[in-house]
């Protein structure tokens, strides 16, 4: 049992990782826009949906309690890695360009930084709640719909605090709503590609899991 038992910690410890390094990420790449078509997008999209997947995880396998665990710890990292920037970003520079590229991505403006750690504890949170809920009622069954109804939820939240909070008024209000539905379509489309990754990491981890309480 003790052995199981540092199975099932070591890998919630490389899920929280994960968790915690795509977090902060995503805050790096947001900084890279591109375009399709007339559409919008930011860099964070390709890793950002990687952290509602292991939030999905952890809800399913080990519970609410793991989850805010989880969630709480990636976003105090997730804040010193802000603080930390910022002040680096303080100190005197020799100037140049390679000074003002330092600022565009570690000089994150109070207003990003804020809308960013908001979104993220109310998207993230939401996700966890509503994958809870939903396996209280349904038990083992439906894990798909699930992983899906509950990332397109805390997806959903966190788009629609973050880019209003954060980019309201630099993307043109009129374009917004379009902005932010584009975002939560790809963002779950993305998830529901690599759901059988997804099912693959809960079914071992419920079997680490259910091989320690036996």
């Amino acid at each position: 049992m003790t052995h199981k038992h540092q199975q099932t910690s070591v890998l919630f410890t490389l899920l929280s990782t994960l968790f915690t390094v795509c977090l902060i990420a995503a805050n790096l790449f947001a900084e890279k826009q591109f375009h399709v078509g007339i559409v919008s997008f930011t860099g964070a999209l390709l890793v950002f949906p990687l952290s509602y997947i292991v939030n999905d995880v952890v809800s399913e396998v080990l519970g609410m309690q793991r989850a805010k665990y989880l969630i709480w710890n990636a976003f105090f990292f997730n804040l010193v890695f802000v603080l930390l920037g910022a002040l680096v970003d303080l100190l005197p520079g020799s100037g140049g360009t390679v000074d003002a590229s330092f600022h565009v991505v570690f000089g994150l403006a109070p207003r990003i930084a804020s809308a960013s750690l908001l979104a993220f504890l109310v998207g993230s949170f939401v996700n966890a709640y509503v994958m809870v809920r939903m396996h209280r009622r349904d038990k083992e069954r439906r894990f798909v719909l699930r992983a899906v109804v509950s990332s397109l939820a805390g997806e959903a939240c966190d788009s629609l605090i973050f880019f209003p909070m954060a980019l309201g008024g630099i993307v043109p209000w009129k374009v917004m709503p379009l902005f932010v539905l584009w975002q939560v379509l790809l963002k779950t489309t993305y998830e529901i590609l690599i759901l059988p990754i997804t099912t693959r990491v809960v079914r071992r981890v419920k079997a680490l899991d259910a091989a320690d309480n036996e």
